[in-house]
């Protein structure tokens, strides 16, 4: 029994479909064991001459002179029909290096309009979101959630691979939707749930805000030692011009008299779990955060090697289909001589 396995597992090796093998006796059997067609002699009787049946007599090349070929191009197609295979050389596929969540600042004053996007005066909030979009692209193989806080934290999407979803969501967001406060330590909290059941290298929670955390059950340094406890490292991002919202013609407008950041605090927060704090002006500064985060948190490392299998049944198949051309070829001039049988004369 054990001899058996072993071959089988050195068929299955080669081959996906060993069993088709199996098929390669068949016509044998047919002919051996089933009864042979009733009939014989002439198939067609004319006044002039007798037509003979192919392989029942009459010249010998109205059979196939190679009957040899036709049991070689049934081999052959039992061998493609059972899918050989050829291992290819070991592959490194990469595998997903991080679970990121983004928590993005939805609060009153991610409306002012104080940056620029390209040409255009945009509010904070459009601007993160165009910077945000270019990041998702480059994170192919992460895991990405998101979180939108303001006078509370909500969980818009869980972690996933289909970043597209993410994009949509962020996209539909707007200014105030959950609330006008500033709940930094309540979207801390709620990022380090979502993570929890995920292994601790790879929790990682990129925070964006431009206030002064002012809402909220926990306080940030409560929430950044539950991060901190939890493995999840925390990057923050202070966002938003230090000086008034620019006016349609591009002319920046008296500065209103809104607390400024609390830049201490979310350095307190990245510095307690093991993150970098940033500081982000305008809208080329935030995108060169995200391009240096991208290269804190790699997107993907060599995983396990594989070895690929190569489909190679084509060359059999091919094999078989030119040895049934080239066996049909005889049958194909019998067929023609049979007929220009000449006539014989009439009596």
């Amino acid at each position: 029994m054990s001899a058996f396995a072993s071959a089988w597992d050195a068929l299955s090796a080669v081959f996906a479909w060993p069993w088709m093998l199996a098929a390669a006796p068949l016509p044998w059997i047919a002919r051996r064991w089933l009864p042979p067609r009733r009939g014989g002699g002439d198939a067609l009787r004319v006044p002039y001459a007798a037509l003979p049946v192919p392989g029942r007599g009459g010249h010998a090349g109205d059979a196939p002179r190679t009957p040899w070929l036709l049991w070689l191009a049934w081999l052959l197609l039992c061998v493609a029909a059972a899918r050989p295979q050829q291992w290819g050389p070991p592959e490194h596929p990469p595998r997903a290096a991080r679970d990121l969540m983004l928590a993005v600042d939805l609060s009153g004053s991610m409306g002012e309009t104080d940056m620029r996007l390209g040409t255009r005066v945009v509010d904070r909030l459009t601007a993160a979101k165009a910077v945000l979009a270019d990041f998702l692209e480059r994170r192919s193989g992460d895991r990405v959630g998101l979180i939108v806080f303001g006078q509370r934290a909500y969980a818009m999407t869980p972690l996933t691979l289909d970043r597209a979803s993410v994009q949509q969501q962020l996209d539909e967001t707007v200014v105030g939707l959950a609330g006008r406060e500033t709940a930094i330590g309540d979207a801390i909290g709620l990022a380090v749930k979502r993570l929890q059941d995920q292994p601790r290298s790879q929790r990682v929670l990129i925070l964006l805000t431009d206030g002064v955390s002012n809402a909220g059950v926990l306080s940030p340094d409560k929430a950044a030692e539950l991060a901190r406890d939890a493995g999840v490292r925390v990057h923050t991002i202070a966002f938003g011009s230090d000086e008034g919202d620019l006016s349609m013609f591009g002319f920046r407008l008296p500065a209103d008299s809104e607390p400024a950041i609390d830049e201490a605090a979310l350095q307190a927060i990245a510095d307690a779990t093991g993150g970098r704090a940033f500081r982000a002006r305008d809208t080329d500064a935030l995108a060169g955060i995200y391009d240096e985060i991208d290269r804190l948190e790699p997107v993907a490392r060599a995983g396990p090697a594989l070895r690929p299998r190569i489909e190679r049944y084509p060359l059999p198949l091919a094999g078989a289909c030119l040895l049934l051309l080239v066996a049909a070829l005889p049958r194909r001039r019998s067929r023609h001589a049979a007929a220009t049988v000449p006539q014989e004369a009439a009596p």
